[in-house]
Parts: structure tokens; sequence; C-alpha cells
């Protein structure tokens, strides 16, 4: 009788690599090479195109080398064939430093209740999925939308966002349908990718796991737990430490409060722990899952309030909070569905009485609020606030602190760092960090001062200055608090690599058009509601055209025509400059905020030349006619180069204007404060009236002549001198300037100038935005 075959018993296993997770299951091989066919795929040189098999015997599993060029090494030594387990590390290409793989068991499921997913590493806590259903031999489509397959009513997810579609091999594919947040494997942002069983598909606050011939969902409701192990981030090549192998667990609807005096790291530890400046060692575990692996999909559950307002305080709250929602949101929400987000984010945070007020008339704690209740739109189960309380009274800074403590209570975990000691009671768990970035101690708030040695927390501040040799962190590690609290309440695995992953950069979000016009209609909003720069707006072009007027009288001639001309230079840069010289520095922290939760960088710089263009224009146009209009331009014969005279000055100083703004743009993005923008533009234009042409012969100077080619005015003014044949009406040295001539490849080449130098300012303006983004964001 023939003997019958025996299904394989070995368990299965999972294989973990610095780009991801894959479940080994018993019956198949997996293939691991750079061929990016492979089961396991490893982009390095060093890795040979097919590289090694892991195969199944029976009870047992096998890796076997395919004659690879550089070698597979296990326990440092060169293998050919090996039996692997749980636990085993291997290295492929390089024994010291190629890319390594970590072997661990897969989870078995607990008796009585559906598979939990097969990846902790992914997961994290076992938990019971939210709904468990077959898998159809059908496409499931999954979205918003009440016709879908699979409707997830996720306002960051799209209304038709992703298929799961079933392919002739008896596997599954996800594809991503043009979503507005993007639709994540692993982590990962995909458009189209194969899953495999214990895969995870991200999509908005949601996770799709195959396990078997079952289709499981985990919701993430804001429960979650946070695992922080060993995070140091050091600058200037590693030689200064600025958070010093930092760890510590977090409960769920826990609020911790992080102290210490300055420069302690606090605001350092914020960054590494949101992702912003992700830390050169250790591991964040959102739940279980790598933060900095994940990131990209992650980053849509975490909520960060700086420092200063998120807000335009123009804009009152309502309006504030809608344009924020429609950033956010995908673009087929319904008005009606934003609204209805925004009403539920003013009343969970009490601004019902506020939201037609101004933000800028409201207290410091009330505008507190309002930026956490732009950061709830999305419903973040991670809350991050630095220094909520700073400038507060004690009044307020209470008041904030019970807001925080609800918040934790309805269900997400919240983090806040703080100067202020006065509310830490109201706190769950307390962080301490001493200088250097160290943990002195992490528990409960109650028993802080007794386990520092101190009555008041003065002396505990005071301390920490002074006595810069005790050692803080290793009287915590050998104490039972740090047991208690830090060792024994983690439930999360030790991560096995001592670096953390580099973050995937997020998906770019779609409707690139729909974002750029919330923004044009936000930051038009904003300039109308400022008054005074309304006056200043309307009044500047009226002044400086009076003035070019009163030089100009009723013709240009010998005495005047240089000067006139010169005055609609200096008239088209204030306006064009002052325009823009303060508006990127005085919105720094929004933009980086909504640039971290993947506002494009090109919508936001493009909203801004829109809109700032249109108004420079429509000045540099006001102030032409204000200047010359019936005014006899004394032009060769009448006419200009190709148009009528007065049309020809009044297309050069628009475009001088729009240059300007550009320019201003630029200065913009390169101070630090607003404050020195304005000794800026005053420079700015008196670089602009020495090098234009009309003071000072450039034309032949070495040095002076080149350096003049970047000043707008430079090339404004010649073809407006071109227009008016200034070199006859106003012989002179300075008017013979070869720039100057009245013919059509000259004019035509003043004003491609122009438009090459707004375009290089563009340039820069984007180069230099990318300085003040989150790293992760710096694409």
């Amino acid at each position: 009788m023939a003997e019958r075959s025996v299904a394989p018993t070995a368990p299965e296993l999972v294989l973990e690599t610095d780009t991801g997770s894959t479940v080994m299951s018993p019956g198949r091989d997996y293939h691991v090479g750079r061929d990016p066919l492979s089961d396991i795929v490893l982009d390095d040189a060093r890795v040979s195109w097919d590289h090694a098999v892991l195969h199944c015997d029976q009870d047992h599993w096998t890796l076997t080398d395919q004659h690879s060029t550089n070698g597979t090494y296990a326990d440092g030594r060169r293998i050919e064939r090996w039996a692997v387990r749980p636990g085993s590390v291997i290295r492929f290409g390089n024994p010291a430093d190629g890319p390594r793989a970590v072997l661990a068991g897969a989870p078995r499921p607990a008796p009585g209740r559906p598979s939990a997913v097969s990846l902790p590493q992914l997961t994290g806590t076992f938990r019971r999925p939210t709904s468990v259903r077959p898998l159809p031999a059908r496409s499931v489509r999954i979205g918003r939308a009440a016709d879908n397959d699979l409707v997830v009513e996720d306002l960051v997810v799209s209304r038709r966002h992703a298929e799961l579609r079933p392919r002739t091999d008896g596997t599954y594919e996800i594809v991503d349908l043009g979503s507005h947040n993007g639709t994540y494997l692993n982590g990962r942002p995909v458009a189209r990718a194969p899953v495999r069983p214990g895969d995870i598909v991200g999509i908005g606050h949601s996770a799709f796991c195959l396990a078997g011939d079952e289709l499981q969902e985990y919701v993430d409701t804001g429960e979650v737990a946070l695992d922080v192990q060993d995070l140091t981030v050091a600058v200037d090549g590693g030689s200064k430490v600025l958070v010093d192998h930092v760890s510590f667990p977090v409960g769920e609807k826990c609020l911790l409060a992080v102290v210490g005096p300055s420069g302690a790291g606090k605001s350092t530890l914020l960054n590494a722990l949101t992702g912003q400046r992700p830390a050169d060692r250790g591991t964040v575990l959102y739940d279980g899952r790598d933060l900095y692996r994940d990131y990209a999909e992650l980053r849509q559950r975490i909520g960060l309030v700086p420092q200063d307002d998120i807000l335009h305080p123009q804009l009152t709250v309502r309006a504030a909070l809608s344009y924020a929602a429609e950033l956010r949101f995908p673009e087929d929400t319904t008005q009606g569905e934003r609204r209805a987000r925004v009403a539920e984010a003013i009343r969970e945070l009490g601004l019902e009485q506020r939201a037609e007020q101004p933000v800028h008339s409201l207290s410091g704690g009330q505008r507190k609020r309002v930026s956490v209740a732009l950061e709830l739109l999305t419903k973040p189960s991670l809350l991050f606030l630095d220094e909520p309380t700073s400038g507060l009274d004690p009044g307020m800074d209470r008041s904030v602190m019970h807001m925080l403590r609800g918040l934790a209570d309805d269900g997400r975990t919240v983090i806040v760092v703080t100067h202020s000691v006065l509310s830490l009671s109201l706190c769950d768990r307390l962080l301490v960090l001493a200088p250097g970035g160290r943990v002195a101690y992490y528990g409960p708030p109650g028993d802080t001062l007794a386990f520092l040695g101190f009555d008041q927390w003065p002396e505990a501040f005071e301390a920490f200055d002074r006595d810069q040799d005790r050692d803080w962190a290793r009287e915590y590690r050998e104490s039972p608090f740090h047991r208690h609290y830090i060792t024994e309440s983690s439930s999360q695995p030790r991560h096995p690599g001592p670096a953390p992953v580099t973050p995937a950069p997020p998906s770019r979000p779609r409707g690139w058009a729909a974002q750029l016009g919330t923004l044009v209609r936000r930051y038009a909003a904003v300039l109308g509601a400022d008054r005074t720069f309304l006056l200043v707006m309307i009044a500047l072009p009226f002044v400086m055209g009076a003035m070019a007027r009163a030089l100009a009288g009723t013709r240009l001639t010998r005495e005047n025509a240089t000067s006139a001309l010169l005055i609609l230079c200096v008239g088209a840069v204030l306006t064009g400059a002052a325009n823009a010289v303060r508006e990127l520095v005085k919105e720094r922290v929004v933009y980086q905020r909504e640039r971290a939760v993947g506002l494009p960088r090109s919508a936001y710089l493009m909203s801004k030349v829109v809109v700032l263009g249109t108004i420079s224009v429509v000045q540099a146009v006001v102030l032409t006619l204000v200047a010359l209009l019936g005014v006899d331009l004394n032009a060769p014969g009448g006419s200009g180069v190709l148009l009528p005279p007065l049309a020809e000055i009044t297309l050069a100083v628009a475009l001088l204007a729009f240059t300007a703004m550009m320019l201003g743009l630029l200065v913009s993005a390169l101070v630090r404060k607003e404050e020195v923008t304005m000794p800026l533009l005053v420079l700015l234009a008196i670089v602009q009236v020495v090098l234009c042409g009309a003071l000072l012969r450039l034309s032949g100077v070495p040095g002076l002549d080149q350096l003049s080619w970047l000043v707008p005015s430079r090339w404004a003014l010649a073809a407006m001198a071109g227009t008016v044949g200034l070199s006859r009406t106003a012989p002179g040295t300075l008017t013979a300037d070869p720039l100057f001539r009245h013919s059509t490849g000259v004019w035509l080449l003043d004003l491609t100038m122009l438009v090459a130098l707004s375009a290089l300012y563009g340039l820069a303006v984007a180069r230099l935005l990318r300085r003040h983004e989150p790293a992760v964001m710096r694409r």
C-alpha cells in the first residue's frame, strides 16, 4: 500500500528584516535575494540576485545558500546549509554589517477566539479583531461610501479607497484607487502590491489582515499603548548627546507629563517620539508597531500641538478649523461631513461660545484649546503637546491640564512636555529628565519628590544644576521604581536592532489642485481680515504713483524722465517685497505642522505666489496708471517697442513687482525671526535703487555689471528706458547703457530676465522651506 504523505509539522516562523516582516508557513519555500520577485527582497549590492532559500523539512526549517557570491552567515561563520529556529540571526553578504534577518516564532491563536494577527511586530498586542469575515473569491472594495463591500466610517478614508483583488494563483493583491491619504502595506505606501498571509493593510485608522480564509479588521479606537526603548539622540557627529537611552512604557488612556530643567532634552525627546526628528538609536513602539518603520501610515494617528499656536489669528475659530478640515480630509468629503466633524471638535473642547470669535481675541488658554481641537479633527490616538501652559496664569494652567486629563479619559494617550509643576497630580505618570537627557524618574507623580529626596520642586531643579556629578540615571535604574514601572510594565519584547529603521516618506495626498484652492481661499481670508495690511496695500501704490506723477508732470523730458522711471521702480519693489517679506517666517510653525500631516510644499508655496502675486500685479498697474496715465511719454515715433508705450511700462512695472514679491518670499524663508524682515526690506530697497542703472554706470564695469544681473530693478528700468527711448530723451553716460536700447531683442531680454529671476527665487524659496520641515518629509 502506498505511503500517505505527512503534512509538515514545522512551526510558522516570522522573518524580520529592516524593510519588513514575512510570515513563513510550512509547505512552501521562501527565496531571499536582490531579485524584486523574491519572497524576501534585500536591496543591497552585496546580496546575490538569488542568494538563499528557506525550506521546510517536515518538523524544522533549513536555510540553504544558493552559491551566493559573498556568502550567508550565522553566528559569525559562513554557512552552506543550516537548521534555523526562533531566535536565529542571519547576515547576508557580510558577517559584520550585511543585511540582517531575525527569526521569531509566530504567535498561536488563543482558544475560543478568532485567530490573532500573526505578526506581533506589526500589530502589537494580540488584540481581538474588530470584525472577521470570510474572504470572497471576488474583489473587495474598501472605502467610506455606503456602496463599498467593506465600509470604513473614517473621514480620512476616501469614498472609494482601495480594492483587495484575488489573483489567478489563489493569492491576493491590494490596489489603491487614487485615495487622498494613501493605502499602506506593512506601514509602507503602495499603489498595487501582493498581500501575503500576515501582512497588514492599513487604511485610515483600520488595519486588515489575511488569516487563513478570513479577512480580519482591527480598528484603532485610540486606546493604544506606547513603548519607548533606549532612545538616543546625538548631534555634532555623535559627540553631544541630547537624549541618552530613554526607556519607558505608556499605557492606554494615560496622561504622561515630561518635566526637567532647561536643556534636559524634553523637546528633543518629543520630536523623537512623534517622528519629527527620528532618534539615532532605539525604538518607539506604537501598540507594538515600529513607529519609525510604519511612520508613513501611523502619522495620521498622531496629533502634535507645538508650543506656538498653529493657527491664523485673523480667522474665527470655526473658519480656522474648517480650512484645516478641508486640507486634512479627502477631497470627496462633503461640506456637511466636514462641518459635522468641526462642530464635534468644537463641542468636545467646550468652544461653542467662542466659535465665531477671531482667534486673536481669545485668551491664551482658549487659543490652546483651539490648537488641540484642530489636532482632534482626525481623531488621533496619540496626542503630544509641547509646553501648552507656557505663559498662562495658574488658573489657566490648571484648566488646560484638566482638559488634557479629560482627553485621556475619553480614550487617548496624551503626552505633555511642561515646565509647570502646578497640576502634575492630574497625570498618571511623570517622566523626569536630568541634564544630558537621562531618566531621573519615571512613575506616579506623587512619589517623585520623595524619590529624588526633596520637599519642593524648586529644590529639585536647583539640584539638577548644582549636583552635576550626581548620577541621577543610575540611581533610578537601581531602584524598585525602575523595575516596577519600566521593566515589569513593558508588554513588548526588546527590539533586536540598535539603530531605528529609517522612516519611509508618506504618500503624496491626492487632489493637489483642491488643496491649492483651499490654501488660496484661506490665505485671502487671512489677509482680508488684516485691516492694517489692507490699508497699506491700498494706499502704497497711490502714494508712490502720486510722487512719480509729480515728477513726470505732463511730459517726460530730459530733466524728469530718469527720476520718474526710478520712482516707478522703487514703488514696484516696495509694494511687491513689502507684501511678502513677513509671510513665510510668521507662518513657520503653521507650515511645519501642516507639512507633517501631508501638505505638499509646492501647494503651500504656490498659494503664496498666487495671492501675493495677484495683489502685487494689481498694485503695480494702479501705481503706473496713477503716475503716467495722460502723460506724454515722448517715446520714439510715439510708439513702444511692440505695444503702446503705457502698456509696455505697465507690463515692466508689473513684472518687477511680481519679481520683488518673490524676492521678499526668499528673504522671509531665509530669516529666523519676523523682527529682522523690516530692516532687510530697507536694505533691499536701497540695493535696488543703487544697482538699477539710474544712479551708477553699470555697463562695462567689471563685477558691478555682473552683480546687477541679479537685481530685478536693473532689468525693469532697462525695459522702461527702452520703451521711452531714454538715451534719446536724456542723452548721457548712464543712458548709453546697451540694455536701454529701443529694440525688440533688448526689450524682450529685459522682460525675460525678470521672469527668470522670479523662477530662480521661487526655486530657492522651495529649497529653503525644506529646511524647516520634519526630517521624514524632506523629499
